[in-house]
């Protein structure tokens, strides 16, 4: 049985860091390999929500109706994470760390997880180290593991800048285990490359 993923969406959300890892666990890292896991939407209500290119989505789940079990939580970056409203998302994030599953956060997604203190104990990158440290605020104390990269991974704790939707699903791939690690590979370097090298 498929196991689901949720991505976390929440009004103004950046469609184009989701979209690459959705279709890598709906339909397989590669066309015709196995499939895993599928791909759910979760946000506050269940009323729709707008993505910053408008693209309306209306979630499969709310806070209020959750599913029994699920694998992990992909929180994708967007405007509003620095709401009141997303401040309702925390004990979910506490119980997916709690139970070591996967957490994975994009640019201000990101930043949500260094402001509730989930990254001082973990490697970890967002939108600079410094955007980080005057956004997040005082709970946030994990400078020291932050690393100057397109995306991390520590254990299952995903992290990534807003340029790094597909570095940010090839971690979140292989934190998953959804494939092995030659064609996660093979799909990153596909996807970033395409067919032609050097601007041909």
């Amino acid at each position: 049985m498929k196991k689901e993923i949720l991505f976390v969406l929440l009004n103004g959300f950046a469609d184009w860091e989701a979209a690459h890892i959705a279709v890598c666990l709906n339909s397989g890292v590669k066309p015709g390999r196995s499939v895993k896991y599928i791909a759910k939407t979760l946000s506050l209500t269940k009323a729709p929500v707008i993505s910053i290119g408008g693209f309306r989505v209306l979630p499969d789940y709310d806070l209020h109706a959750l599913p029994e079990d699920y694998a992990g939580l992909i929180l994708v970056g967007g405007d509003n994470w620095f709401s009141p409203e997303a401040e309702s998302l925390v004990p979910l994030v506490e119980k997916m760390i709690r139970e070591n599953k996967l957490v994975a956060g994009i640019c201000n997604a990101s930043v949500f997880l260094g402001k509730h203190g989930f990254l001082n104990h973990v490697k970890h990158t967002s939108n600079t180290l410094e955007y980080l440290k005057n956004t997040a605020g005082e709970k946030y104390t994990g400078d020291t593991h932050y690393i100057e990269q397109q995306a991390v991974r520590d254990g299952n704790i995903v992290t990534a800048n807003g340029t790094a939707q597909l570095e940010f699903c090839r971690e979140i791939l292989y934190a998953l285990n959804a494939d092995e690690p030659e064609i996660i590979e093979e799909s990153y370097s596909f996807y970033k490359n395409g067919f032609l090298q050097n601007g041909g």
